[in-house]
């Protein structure tokens, strides 16, 4: 047997939050499921970030539940002890529902999902194509995952570029819908502060006005242990200011954060969500992109951006798979 050669019933591209829903569905249901992803780790956007004794929640702040939020419900026994409430939000102006925040953090969430899952991580796909049949998944590394079934879960421009690569030529149709989706960018500052700072309680807070988006108090939300501030950029200014200087970036913004702080930084970093949320993503759960064999794409491009659409879409994406729909 070829030890570089894996084949699975379904190949789930993207270990967040949408790919783990999908295969944890298949694999109860009795299908051989694989998982690949770039990263170190599992959880996509719900990601954590350590910097001395400070813990920052950087990607997904929280998920909040409510009507749309089947895909979390469906797993919620599953998730139970690894997630807690955390106040509350405005959902899209249909007022407010509970918020809830992961235990210890939000990548705590990503990991119980993950737990008892055939996970390969650190593995980039080059290419995606059909060979005789089968769904062919080529890695830089040379590494080829053959599957009957694709579900794939990254950013939808990642998504195509992949089946250009594998020579595969998606129905006009599709592709023109998928082509249409774009993301905002996010930058995001972690500072570690001198003492606590002002925001306040239960930890987050959005600025009417100016260059960021959100502040959330990593250590009012319950994950530091120091006092730690993340601050979440507008798509406008991290759009602007994408390709110049990192550092003084994130120095606008923590100058912008100030009335907040209350206190000196210590230390900081910043990092860039490339693909940080969809912009009018579709009303459909998931796109089945070709039936046979079948290539599902879903996300949270799908359903409306947020924690929840991504766990509805992997569960639909799931769900449609084993019905043969």
């Amino acid at each position: 047997m070829d030890s570089n050669r894996q084949e699975v019933d379904v190949l789930v591209l993207g270990a967040g939050v949408s790919g783990l829903m999908a295969a944890r569905a298949l694999q109860q249901a009795g299908r051989r499921v694989g998982v690949v992803d770039k990263g170190r780790g599992v959880g996509g956007r719900l990601a954590t970030r350590r910097i001395g004794d400070a813990t920052f929640d950087h990607g997904a702040p929280c998920f909040s539940t409510g009507e749309a939020s089947d895909g979390l419900r469906s797993v919620w026994h599953h998730l139970a002890g690894s997630v807690t409430e955390w106040g509350s939000e405005d959902v899209d102006g249909a007022g407010r529902r509970p918020c809830w925040r992961g235990v210890p953090t939000m990548s705590a969430v990503a990991k119980r999902l993950a737990d008892g899952l055939e996970v390969h991580t650190e593995v980039q796909i080059a290419s995606l194509g059909l060979d005789a049949g089968r769904w062919v998944a080529t890695a830089v590394s040379g590494r080829v995952f053959v599957a009957e079934t694709v579900v794939a879960t990254p950013p939808v421009p990642q998504t195509l570029a992949l089946l250009e690569a594998g020579g595969f030529v998606l129905a006009d149709g599709h592709r023109t819908r998928l082509a249409a989706i774009g993301y905002d960018r996010c930058l995001t500052v972690m500072a570690v502060l001198e003492n606590p700072s002002l925001v306040p309680p239960p930890g987050s807070l959005s600025p009417v006005a100016g260059p960021i988006e959100r502040i959330t108090d990593n250590r009012l939300k319950g994950i530091s242990a120091v006092p730690a501030v993340t601050l979440h950029a507008t798509p406008g200014f991290s759009l602007e200011h994408w390709d110049l200087d990192r550092l003084e970036s994130g120095r606008i913004l923590l100058e912008a954060a100030t009335p907040w702080l209350g206190s000196a930084v210590r230390t900081w970093q910043i990092h860039g969500w490339r693909y940080g949320r969809p912009r009018a993503p579709l009303a459909c759960r998931h796109l089945l992109a070709h039936a046979s064999p079948a290539l599902v794409v879903a996300g949270d491009a799908f359903g409306g951006p947020g924690v929840d659409a991504a766990a509805g879409s992997g569960a639909a994406a799931a769900a449609a798979i084993l019905s043969g729909r």
